[in-house]
């Protein structure tokens, strides 16, 4: 590949986009969709416009607070040696953008520090605009940035390549792994390489939630055994350890009192799907003892449900039943679920969510698992047969200011339409 021509050919195609002329050829959809974001949000595509660098104590505090602690060595083993010899350096960021670790060739490393690529420094998209931090972040998905393909002109010298990493434990996007350089040192392969790594730390991650919840469950086995009644052990995150007396699910979502035993004066806690419950603190978890019968239905008289989808990045459900409130932060695939089921209160079948989602109506079995996924927090607040919210909750769906920035990770034909539509 001739990477000047490209370039050459690039700077082109951005040019005319970016003053409303017809390119000779399309920029690649997911780098279209990122200019088209910048150009909405007002980043200057002709200066490079950044907030200050965090100083050494708040990249440590990130550091620690990130999730990342555990797959570095994943990340350095993998990329580190590679992209030293192909001339590149590995940088990983946190779910802001901020870059918290930089390795490889120090030309390379030099040349970084140059650009504003450095520790510390913000690469959130909406901050330096297209990149290949910042753009996995919003799209979700790995990301190849070349040359004029950043929106910014100051980057048009250099390629990176980024792929979002994912907390499996609770889906919560933990950040990006990024391996960047001199723009003729840009290579094909590197996308799928970033990519598959990404999945290998994020593999990591489940196993080794697999051994918590093991060493959870061998100290909660003999308490459970000793307990008459409903009780269940579940780690931090919610996910079930050890179950007695009742119906065994994955995970619980739990309130955000939790985060503090101190902050509940007598131990109980209201939780969704479970109701009223007795909390004991465990090593790595927590010991709940609902008070009702198992499977006692949530009081729906006055609940308001809000369906929060107006950031790019970070998508939530609250529900508010008289005095008790809950959040609950959503998967990509859980926010599109939930917004098309918000465009249809009357209710879609499988078949209808399935061709909302896929674009094909025999894909039942994914959309009738993810629906089954959703109720474990929504319980009764979302019907079935057709899937719907409950005719008495009261809903509100808080969407972006432009239609266009609307769930950009999204590829579901029901998002799309949404997104061409002038008004939601």
């Amino acid at each position: 590949m001739d990477c000047s021509l490209a370039a050459r050919l690039l700077k082109g195609v951005r040019a005319a986009t970016l003053s409303g002329q017809q390119p000779q050829m399309l920029p690649r959809p997911v780098i279209g969709e990122s200019w088209g974001r910048m150009l909405r949000s007002g980043v200057d595509p002709d200066r490079d416009v950044r907030s200050g660098l965090l100083n050494v104590e708040e990249i440590e505090e990130r550091r620690q607070a990130s999730g990342l602690l555990e797959i570095l060595p994943v990340l350095r083993e993998a990329l580190v040696t590679v992209a030293d010899a192909a001339h590149h350096i590995m940088v990983v960021s946190d779910a802001d953008g901020r870059i918290l670790w930089r390795e490889g060739s120090a030309a390379v490393l030099h040349k970084a520090d140059q650009l504003g690529f450095e520790l510390g420094a913000d690469w959130a998209e909406e901050t330096v605009g297209t990149n290949g931090v910042g753009t996995p972040l919003v799209a979700r998905r790995p990301v190849q940035v070349f040359s004029a393909e950043h929106f910014v002109v100051s980057q048009h010298s250099w390629t990176c390549t980024g792929a979002p990493i994912t907390d499996p434990r609770d889906g919560h996007l933990i950040g990006v792994v990024d391996v960047s350089g001199p723009l003729e040192t840009m290579h094909p392969a590197t996308l799928s390489l970033v990519g598959a790594v990404a999945q290998l730390a994020e593999a990591r991650l489940r196993e080794r939630h697999a051994v918590t919840l093991d060493r959870l469950r061998a100290v909660a086995a003999p308490i459970l055994a000793r307990i008459g009644g409903r009780a269940v052990a579940v780690d931090v995150q919610g996910w079930t350890a050890a179950v007695t007396g009742m119906q065994p699910v994955d995970r619980i979502v739990l309130p955000k009192s939790l985060s503090g035993l101190s902050e509940l004066s007598d131990g109980r806690a209201w939780v969704p799907t479970l109701g009223m419950c007795a909390v004991a603190p465990l090593p790595g978890g927590w010991l709940l003892r609902p008070d009702g019968p198992d499977g006692a239905a949530e009081p729906l008289g006055g609940t308001r449900v809000v369906l929060d989808l107006s950031r790019p990045r970070r998508w939530s459900v609250t529900v508010t039943d008289g005095t008790r409130s809950w959040s609950h932060e959503l998967s990509p695939r859980h926010a599109e679920l939930l917004y098309l089921l918000a465009l249809h209160r009357g209710g879609r079948s499988a078949s209808g969510l399935a061709q909302d989602m896929f674009g094909d109506p025999t894909r039942t079995v994914t959309v009738r698992a993810e629906m089954s996924r959703v109720r474990r927090y929504l319980g009764s607040l979302l019907g079935h047969r057709p899937y719907r919210f409950h005719e008495e909750a009261e809903l509100e769906v808080v969407l972006p200011q432009s239609p266009a920035d609307l769930l950009p990770h999204s590829v579901a034909p029901g998002v799309l339409r949404s997104r061409s539509t002038p008004e939601h």
